[in-house]
């Protein structure tokens, strides 16, 4: 009896155990059963949306034009270049439009598709392009960055992350104290405003900030946007949408680098005035090597600047300090001859005039030709003569008696 009450209780666990799995298989039969329905709905609304369209042909051709909505959202921006005057920024470029002929009905399971960027070659798509573009491109590691979707109203959303590179006219005069403005202009390439008009898809703002978004140089402040409708050469008028990113830069590379070792430098040209006035030697030697390390500081700053025609905040800055340390030197020079020239102590040369006889090719009338022979102080002859004294060699004999003439200062006295 135990034996059949166990048998008896086993098969009744058993059979509860079927009835509590029943509802489950039901339920991943049913999921599956709408999966199968869904993507059957989906192959078929793709197939009849491209039946009989015409990709060639915008969206509401021959009823006004096409409004297309662009907003982005900025990554990453740099490297900025004075030299080439070119700034680059990594972002999520976004297009919306709307193409009636891509609507379809709505399904319980999906009110919109999302689809491979290859669909993209099927439809008709704008032919957006930045008008003062240099060398953009789209990140395509590890497949093309590009989302695709449609909703069943034919709203389309076309988004890219792409690395701008536009080019950014500087005015350098108060560099490297200035705010620079570097402009973005977006428009069609081939279609006029009579057949495509852009629009900032978010107002204000449209142009989304990265929150870690940090700059090397500079410091981006504010951006402002507008609308515009712009004459392109002979092709016509065409809508634009303009931003301009308001930068400020940083002050404290050039502080460190510049400022600071040219102002140290003059200081230290400075040092020359309490150097004893007979030290000639050591007051030059400092001189002339403050002097090269600036010409050296001077020629360093240019090399990363644009060769523009005019002289910057900071060359007038390295300009002053040069001029500085010049006149350094100059008041030495000033200082060391006036000093002389009031102590008597001035260099004196003597020159010796002797009268050459017996020479045939003398003068006609026989008469020697004088022959001058100049002698410096402290000069050859060990010497032996000083300021104030002129004392004839007597190593060799003259044939008549020499006369000495002191030249002080280039006149004779």
């Amino acid at each position: 009896k135990s034996v059949q009450a166990m048998l008896l209780l086993n098969g009744f666990a058993l059979l509860l155990l079927l009835l509590a799995l029943q509802p489950a298989h039901c339920m991943m039969y049913s999921e599956g059963v709408n999966h199968t329905e869904m993507t059957k709905n989906v192959t078929e609304t793709l197939n009849r949306l491209l039946d009989d369209y015409d990709r060639n042909l915008r969206p509401d051709f021959g009823r006004g034009p096409i409004k297309i909505r662009i907003n982005m959202n900025i990554r990453s921006m740099g490297p900025i270049s004075e030299r080439s005057m070119i700034y680059s920024f990594d972002c999520y470029f976004r297009q919306e439009w709307t193409d009636t002929r891509l609507t379809f009905p709505a399904h319980d399971n999906f009110t919109h598709l999302q689809l491979n960027e290859k669909m993209l070659r099927e439809i008709w798509k704008p032919d957006t392009y930045i008008v003062n573009g240099m060398g953009s491109y789209l990140h395509n590691i590890t497949s093309p960055n590009v989302l695709f979707r449609i909703k069943n109203t034919g709203e389309i959303l076309y988004s890219m992350r792409l690395t701008i590179k536009a080019t950014c006219p500087m005015d350098l005069l108060k560099f490297p104290m200035d705010n620079q403005t570097c402009p973005l202009e977006i428009s069609s390439h081939g279609y006029t405003d009579d057949d495509v008009i852009f629009e900032w898809s978010l107002g204000d703002q449209s142009i989304q900030l990265n929150r870690d978004l940090l700059l090397s140089q500079f410091d981006l402040k504010k951006t402002f946007i507008k609308k515009a409708d712009r004459r392109i050469g002979r092709r016509g008028r065409f809508s634009v949408l303009l931003c301009d990113f308001e930068l400020h830069r940083h002050m404290g590379y050039f502080l460190i680098q510049l400022y600071f070792p040219c102002s140290l430098l003059v200081v230290l040209s400075w040092v020359g005035f309490w150097i004893n006035r007979e030290a000639t030697s050591d007051r030059i030697e400092l001189s002339t090597t403050t002097v090269l390390t600036m010409t050296f500081l001077g020629m360093d700053n240019r090399q990363d600047l644009p060769r523009v025609n005019y002289g910057t905040a900071l060359d007038w800055y390295v300009g002053m300090c040069f001029a500085l340390i010049l006149a350094t030197i100059i008041e030495f020079a000033s200082v060391h001859y006036f000093t002389k020239v009031s102590s008597g102590e001035c260099h004196l040369t003597l020159v010796e005039i002797t009268g050459r006889g017996g020479d045939d090719s003398g003068d006609d009338d026989g008469e020697a030709t004088p022959t001058a022979t100049a002698r410096a102080d402290g000069g050859g002859g060990g010497g032996r003569f000083r300021y104030g004294q002129a004392r004839p060699a007597s190593s060799r004999r003259q044939p008549q008696s020499p006369r000495w003439v002191a030249v002080f200062g280039g006149l004779d006295p």
